[in-house]
């Protein structure tokens, strides 16, 4: 347990942006079943659900651990409950009656649950109010910011650890073991939270030399010598050597708040070859944030940095080798490591003051090496702010 809690102020905004868009959307009240949405719209990640009227005060229903739960929530009502069976009588007691339409996240239940909310639930329908929450959760507060920029100050002390500590003879995996060690001593939560059911979250992609250069390392990726089949991704078993690149993607939570970082690193020299790569996609990366501004278009955006790398040489290489590219050039962050909104391909919608994005305009030269750069920044009326605090440059250690 921290001194950790999240404001009153902050969640009834929260509720307040929430309730309005379920009386838009014609739903009467919404359930929230999913843990992050939990911690969001309460403070506290305790096992239960939340039933948050259209209008009203919401009802925090908690199976365990209710002494903590009240402890970190600021919400008035926080009731106990041993079973979910008992939450469509206990509602109908607490409001009078039950909704006609209620709410649910549509994104991360299960058919199964959903089924089993239908058949205990005797309402009139179900609608998907997921998008409506993501909506909300896209536009970061000024105190959400802050709680970022302080996971972010983490970020930065794990990598200067990692360029205190590297050295020829590690490998990648030993690397990450040690970063994940110090980081998680130092206030790292460990669990880095994915929304989508078919992407695992873990802290580290560390890839050396011609490991970086493996088809897919583009956010999932493939990895060097002596990776599990059943995990075919992170660091693997190849050895880090002297006057290689050495790409470190750091994913680290505190509070909830996740930063995704990426650095190259080399021991003694930097191949010429990866250090104008890096170079060249931090140009984009620059580029990005200065355009960055409220109302432009996401797409916009995507087709810049593509145009750019086309424009400067690495049309092949961009985004991951020809037939196996990514579509996006970074992805919303916040409570989760990956949530909407996207700055990719096709994406329409506009720029707002207050998302926050994961850049990486990476590169992969095939069965060489790959390059590129990733750091958190946040929209403002100015352009994109870098709430990464680690410095946008390649890191050279001299050798032992």
């Amino acid at each position: 347990m921290t001194d950790f809690t999240v404001p009153l102020g902050e969640i009834q905004a929260r509720q307040t942006k929430i309730q309005k868009k379920l009386q838009e959307s014609a739903i009467d009240a919404l359930l929230v079943v999913q843990r992050v949405d939990m911690l969001y719209f309460t403070g506290t990640a305790q096992n239960g659900f939340l039933y948050m009227p259209a209008a009203g005060e919401p009802v925090l229903f908690i199976k365990k651990y209710l002494p903590r739960a009240r402890a970190e929530s600021p919400l008035k009502n926080i009731v106990p409950i041993n079973s979910v069976k008992e939450l469509p009588g206990l509602i109908a007691e607490y409001y009078g009656s039950l909704p006609a339409v209620l709410g649910l996240e549509f994104d991360v239940l299960s058919v199964k649950t959903f089924n089993f909310y239908r058949g205990i639930f005797p309402v009139k329908g179900f609608m998907d109010a997921s998008r409506h929450i993501l909506e909300i959760r896209m536009i970061k507060s000024g105190w959400e910011i802050e709680q970022m920029e302080k996971t972010a100050e983490l970020s930065r002390d794990t990598f200067a650890y990692a360029q205190e500590t590297i050295r020829p003879g590690l490998t990648e995996m030993e690397l990450a073991g040690m970063m994940e060690t110090f980081s998680r001593t130092h206030g790292h939560g460990a669990q880095l939270r994915m929304r989508d059911p078919q992407v695992e979250g873990f802290p580290w992609h560390i890839l050396s030399g011609k490991s970086g250069g493996m088809v897919g390392m583009m956010d999932s990726p493939a990895s060097g010598e002596g990776t599990s089949i059943a995990f075919p991704c992170g660091a693997g078993n190849k050895l880090i050597a002297p006057d290689e690149p050495i790409m470190i993607d750091f994913g680290t939570v505190m509070n909830g708040y996740h930063i995704d970082e990426t650095r190259f690193f080399a021991i003694g020299s930097m191949p010429e070859r990866t250090k104008k790569a890096c170079l060249t996609a931090m140009e984009i990366h620059n580029q990005i944030l200065e355009r960055a501004l409220p109302g432009t278009p996401l797409d916009e955006l995507f087709q810049f940095s593509v145009e750019r790398a086309r424009a400067l040489g690495y049309a092949d290489q961009y985004l991951g080798p020809p037939g196996h590219k990514v579509t996006f050039v970074a992805h919303g962050i916040g409570l989760e490591l990956v949530e909407p909104p996207y700055i990719a391909k096709g994406k329409g919608e506009l720029l707002e003051a207050g998302m926050t994005f994961a850049l990486e305009p990476k590169m992969v030269f095939e069965g060489e090496f790959s390059a590129g750069i990733e750091s958190v920044f946040v929209v403002t009326e100015k352009g994109g702010r870098l709430i990464s605090k680690v410095p946008v440059e390649i890191f050279i250690v001299k050798r032992p």
